[in-house]
C-alpha cells in the first residue's frame, strides 16, 4: 500500500529536523540537510543540486528569473550559478527544513542507457539550469528511505548508492529530464559551457576573453553566448561581475577595514566602480554590508540549500 504524500512530508521533516546540523553536510555522501530560523538575503554559488522542501519555502533568484518552492516541492539546479535566496514563512519556531542531493555526472551517466531518449532540435541552446516542480509520492518516499539510513549507518555503504540511482531515475523520467539528462551527457550544451563556468569561477579575477572562453567551449563566439546566456541568464561578464562579488563579501566579513584591497583582489582597479556594483547587488558600502554581516554572526559562506 502506497504512503500518503502528506505522511512523507511529515516524515521528512522529522528526519531533517532530527539530522540538520550547522554544516550542510551528513555521513552520508551527497546527501545535505538544511535547517534555517532567520530570513536574510542569501548570496551563494550553487552546484548541481535536488533540493526537496520540508517546510516552509525559498524564493530563488537567478539574473532576473524568480523561482519559487515550498514544502512538498522540489528545485532542481544543473549549473554552477550564483543565485540570491529569500526564505519565505521562516521563525525560530517554525524553521525551514530541506534535503539537498548533489547531482553528479558520474552517477547520472550509466542511467542515460536505460532512459527514454530525448529528443531536441539540432543546433538548440543548452534547456534552462533551474527548475521547481511538485515532489511526487514516488521521489518522496526515495528521498525519505535515504534519510532513514542516517539513523542506520551499517546500512549506508549498500543501501544510499541503490536509493540514490532511484532518486536519479525519477528525476530523468519526470518532467524536467532533459535538464538532468545534460549533466550526464559529456557532449551535452551545459557540459560545454560549464567549462566555461568553471573557469570563471576559479579565474573571476583574471581579465574575461570571450573568444577564449568560446574555444574552451568547443563553440563559436555567438554559440556560446546564446548557449551560455540559456543556462545562467545571464552574458559572461555579467556572471563573472556576480561572483567577484559575492567573493569580495566573503573577504571582507574577515578584512572590514580593506574595502579597496578586497576590490583589487577580486579584480577591479577603480574602487569607485567597485563600490557602486557592491552596493547595488548587496544594498550597502561595502564597509557597512560587511559590518553588518559580522554583527549579525552570519556566515559569509553558503550554510544552507540554494
Amino acid at each position: 500500500m502506497r504512503t500518503p504524500p502528506g505522511v512523507l512530508l511529515d516524515e521528512l521533516r522529522d528526519l531533517v529536523a532530527s539530522h540538520a546540523r550547522p554544516s550542510l553536510r551528513t555521513p552520508i555522501d551527497g546527501l545535505l540537510l538544511s535547517r534555517v530560523t532567520t530570513a536574510p538575503p542569501d548570496y551563494s554559488l550553487t552546484e548541481p543540486l535536488l533540493v526537496v522542501m520540508a517546510r516552509g519555502g525559498k524564493r530563488l533568484l537567478l539574473g532576473e528569473e524568480v523561482h519559487d518552492y515550498r514544502a512538498g516541492q522540489y528545485l532542481l539546479v544543473t549549473a554552477v550559478l550564483p543565485v540570491t535566496g529569500h526564505y519565505l514563512d521562516v521563525s525560530p519556531q517554525d524553521p525551514a527544513l530541506g534535503m539537498g542531493l548533489v547531482l553528479r555526472a558520474a552517477a547520472i551517466a550509466p542511467l542515460l542507457l536505460e532512459a527514454p531518449p530525448g529528443r531536441r532540435a539540432r543546433g538548440a541552446s543548452a534547456p534552462p539550469s533551474i527548475a521547481t516542480g511538485e515532489a511526487g509520492p514516488d521521489l518522496l518516499d526515495a528521498v525519505v528511505r535515504l534519510l532513514r539510513l542516517l539513523d542506520r549507518p551499517a546500512d549506508v555503504p549498500v543501501l544510499a548508492p541503490m536509493i540514490e540511482r532511484e532518486i536519479l531515475w525519477r528525476l530523468l523520467t519526470g518532467p524536467h529530464g532533459a535538464m538532468v539528462r545534460q549533466i550526464g551527457l559529456a557532449d551535452s550544451g551545459l557540459s560545454h559551457v560549464s567549462r566555461a563556468i568553471h573557469w570563471i569561477r576559479d579565474n573571476y579575477a583574471e581579465p574575461l576573453r570571450i573568444d577564449a572562453l568560446a574555444r574552451l567551449a568547443g563553440m563559436s563566439p555567438s554559440a556560446f553566448h546564446r548557449h551560455f546566456r540559456a543556462v545562467t541568464t545571464m552574458s559572461p561578464l555579467q556572471f563573472q561581475k556576480r561572483i567577484r562579488l559575492q567573493e569580495a563579501r566573503s573577504l571582507l566579513v574577515a578584512r572590514p577595514d580593506d574595502v579597496a584591497g578586497v576590490g583589487h583582489v577580486v579584480g577591479y582597479a577603480s574602487p569607485t566602480q567597485f563600490n557602486r556594483e557592491y552596493r547595488r547587488l548587496f544594498g550597502a558600502p561595502p564597509g557597512q554590508d560587511a559590518a553588518r554581516v559580522r554583527a549579525a554572526s552570519a556566515p559569509a559562506g553558503p550554510r544552507h540549500l540554494p
